[in-house]
């Protein structure tokens, strides 16, 4: 396929821009739109290497669009992702210093739990061990609604998580910080905070929920796939992708 910027990729990052992020089906229908309409070829096979030549063309300017997995759904992703920074200061347009702290402390929340979670009673106590400017109870949850809309985070029953869209693009911040508390997840190789682990002190393998569904799909003894112990976790049932792309 021409490395060649045409129209049809002007196109599809268009739509990226406006979106950030898109699960891949409707990434995959996107794709056959804008080929449809520029009257350009359309390979179902070949969306990597329509998606790698607007990456070649996005080099200078420090943008990338990435894949990543969502941790509660299974389902892949393409998000539009800023290179320039490797932390948390690529927010520092849209939120202030105090913000930020809060969000670090979001993060280290999430990161250090078991669960891969931290609710909003942990979050809100957090807040009062900032050392800038502290925020008010309502300020705090007003700004952890825009990190939710934002697609920051995801919040469920009071209980906050990252974004895919979050995990895509501070991947390499997350790993850096917390690399000693960090695991991939062994079916997948994505980054695992919202996982099932093998319960062998010796193993402690990570897998997500929508990986340990496929995975473990009609094993009637299921087993760990690197120390082979059984797994004594409850095996959750493969979802369905949903029928249209999260706008």
């Amino acid at each position: 396929m021409s490395r060649q910027m045409e129209d049809s990729h002007r196109r599809f990052l268009q739509n990226m821009m406006v979106n950030g992020i898109i699960e891949e089906q409707g990434a995959r229908a996107l794709y056959q739109r804008c080929c449809a309409t520029h009257n350009m070829q359309h390979v179902p096979d070949k969306m990597d290497d329509f998606i790698d030549t607007i990456n070649s063309k996005l080099q200078p300017t420090f943008m990338q669009i990435r894949k990543g997995m969502s941790e509660d759904s299974g389902q892949q992703h393409y998000a539009l992702v800023n290179m320039a920074e490797t932390d948390v200061t690529r927010m520092s347009s849209d939120y202030a210093d105090n913000e930020l702290e809060l969000f670090r402390k979001v993060v280290d929340l999430i990161v250090s739990s078991e669960t891969g979670m931290a609710s909003s009673t942990d979050i809100l106590n957090s807040a009062d061990t900032m050392t800038s400017k502290r925020l008010k109870k309502s300020e705090t949850e007003h700004l952890l609604n825009r990190f939710v809309h934002d697609k920051w985070l995801c919040e469920k029953r009071g209980e906050y998580t990252l974004s895919t869209r979050c995990i895509i693009e501070m991947e390499s911040y997350i790993r850096t910080m917390y690399q000693d508390q960090v695991k991939v997840c062994h079916i997948c190789h994505y980054i695992a905070f919202q996982c099932q682990i093998c319960e062998n002190p010796i193993c402690g393998i990570k897998i997500h929920n929508p990986c340990v569904a496929r995975y473990f799909k009609g094993r009637s003894e299921p087993r760990c796939p690197a120390c082979d112990d059984f797994w004594p976790h409850e095996i959750p049932e493969i979802r369905r992708p949903s029928s249209q792309s999260r706008r």
